[in-house]
């Protein structure tokens, strides 16, 4: 049988390994959170770099459409009247059914 001796020394080897334990789970915790904030930093800054590059398009494409409105008004009306009464048709034909 054991005296309290040895189990004084079996519990503090028990919470020695414990202690070592929670340090190595702290450790590859705290490297796999920066590994984690990491690429969600790249990723990050690449959705800012793609929404830079689409919102330098668009505004490319408004620019461009501005100008060619102004400059030919009446085509732009004409087309834009067409597709409206080919939509109004193609909605209350489907509406109908």
């Amino acid at each position: 049988m054991k005296n309290e001796s040895s189990y004084a020394k079996e519990e503090s080897s028990e919470v020695e390994q414990g202690k070592d334990l929670l340090n190595a789970t702290a450790e590859a915790t705290e490297n796999a959170v920066v590994e984690a904030r990491n690429r969600l930093k790249a990723a990050l800054q690449a959705a800012g770099e793609t929404y830079n590059v689409a919102k330098a398009k668009t505004i490319q494409g408004a620019k461009a459409t501005d100008k060619l409105i102004r400059e030919n008004p009446y085509q732009a009306l004409g087309i834009a009247f067409g597709i409206g009464a080919l939509l109004g048709f193609l909605l209350s034909r489907r509406s109908r059914d």
